[in-house]
């Protein structure tokens, strides 16, 4: 299940450090989605629910990390805006992804092999 763009916003963050509390990932996205308080909540519940999100409680605060792997989601997301939006079966060009502040060359070659399967998946479809 991809995550919807406001969740794949909240999963960044918390890619880049975790875990985090319902607080700390609204004080964070507030200014992108001027949302409340409650709708911040209200999205991580829904990320429970779908197994995006990991929570769990300390004392009243409840507590966030990401349960979906990063290298996988994005490889996810990008094939399909490339199968969706351009129209193209081959698999992408891993080179567009090196100056990512998201992906660190560590995880560039996973990137390269899952959306190499992920095409080789869509055209045995």
């Amino acid at each position: 299940m991809q995550p919807t763009a406001p969740e794949l916003e909240i999963l960044k963050v918390l890619w880049q450090r975790q875990p985090r509390t319902a607080r700390e990932l609204h004080d964070e996205i507030e200014a992108q989605f001027h949302w409340s308080y409650s709708s911040t909540r209200k999205t991580l519940e829904r990320m429970g629910e779908k197994g995006l999100v990991n929570i769990t409680s300390e004392g009243n605060k409840r507590i966030y990390t990401a349960q979906v792997d990063k290298v996988k989601t994005l490889a996810s997301f990008a094939q399909d805006f490339a199968k969706r939006v351009f129209e193209l079966d081959g698999p992408l060009p891993v080179a567009m992804f090196t100056d990512s502040k998201l992906i660190d060359d560590g995880e560039i070659a996973d990137l390269e092999k899952l959306l190499k399967d992920l095409s080789n998946d869509n055209k045995e479809a």
